[in-house]
């Protein structure tokens, strides 16, 4: 990966980071209890208890992304480069630009599934 590619990179990864801690916080909103004295009928407030394991889902697994895109972005600093984990091949910077999260190179993630 050329010093430019990694500067685009890192910048992408940055970028995501952001919009993902602003994803975080909307959702955190959203997750939180609904007082029972809120004025809502049964059904209602049963739509919303719904609505709230849909949003804590999207929350887990925001975080999860965000803790890897962290990680990604520690790797990169520190190597330069971000290697499969199984192979120990250097993923391709095309499939870095659209997850930058990613541990497998296509090969070693399409032999997985």
């Amino acid at each position: 990966m050329t010093e430019k590619q990694q500067l685009q990179l890192q910048s992408k990864i940055e970028e995501d980071l952001l919009g993902l801690s602003e994803h975080i916080k909307e959702l955190e909103e959203l997750c939180k209890p609904i007082a029972p004295e809120c004025s809502l009928g049964d059904l209602a407030r049963f739509e919303l208890m719904n609505d709230q394991v849909v949003y804590e889902e999207s929350l887990r697994q925001s975080v999860i992304r965000q803790n890897r895109l962290v990680y990604a972005k520690d790797r990169l600093v520190k190597s330069g480069e971000l290697l499969c984990g199984d192979c120990g091949e250097e993923i391709a910077f095309e499939r870095l630009l659209v997850m930058p999260e990613a541990k497998l190179c296509i090969d070693c993630a399409s032999a997985e599934s």
